[in-house]
Order: C-alpha cells, then sequence, then structure tokens
C-alpha cells in the first residue's frame, strides 16, 4: 500500500522522514490487527477455490501417454471438429473399446 504522505524517495529522506515513513514495519506481530476478511473477499474466496473442472464419476486422473504424432495430429483434428476437448474424445474412444470388448460400462 502506498504512503500517501511520503512525497519523496526513501533514498532522498533524511532520518527523520525515514523513520516515519517505514514506522509501520517496526511493529512485531502485525498480522494480530487483522480481523477476519469481510463478506465480499470471504465470496471471492470460496468461488477461487472452486475453480477447475468439476468432478465427472469418481474423479479424473492425469497420465501421461505415448501418441505417434500423426495419430494425436488426426485425434485433435476429430476433436476441434466434434468441438470437444481431447481428453473427452479419448475417454470416448477407451468406452467404445471397453464396449466392445465386453466389459462392464463405469458411470461417468
Amino acid at each position: 500500500m502506498k504512503d500517501k504522505k511520503r512525497k519523496r524517495p526513501f533514498t532522498e529522506m533524511n532520518t527523520r522522514e525515514l523513520a516515519e515513513a517505514t514506522a509501520e514495519f517496526d511493529r512485531e506481530f502485525v498480522e494480530d490487527s487483522f480481523g477476519p476478511p469481510p463478506p465480499e473477499a470471504r465470496a471471492r474466496l470460496e468461488k477461487a477455490k472452486r475453480r477447475g473442472r468439476p468432478p465427472k464419476g469418481a474423479g479424473a486422473k492425469v497420465i501421461s501417454v505415448s501418441v505417434e504424432r500423426g495419430l494425436l495430429e488426426r485425434t485433435d483434428s476429430l476433436a476441434k471438429r466434434l468441438k470437444i476437448p481431447r481428453a473427452a474424445l479419448i475417454a470416448r474412444g477407451l468406452r467404445a473399446v471397453l464396449a466392445a470388448v465386453g466389459d462392464e460400462p463405469t458411470p461417468e
């Protein structure tokens, strides 16, 4: 926070002016002077905590998979045409393969 009283840079202040400008930093336990956040700030904090992808099914697991470049390019192209994320297209493909081999479908 800027100090409105300070008109000159610290490097140009005399000792008394510098002591006045930095007096707030001499106090210990500054956090004791703070109370709980106001409702607006609390609401912003809670909203920020909720960011991210909402869970589907049992949630998501990030994995690393090697895919041939040409296949990945075709996958990205199809995902773009279908207007879905790459991960959604890959998940569709995995579900189709699992269904084809008769594995029990998992809830989404």
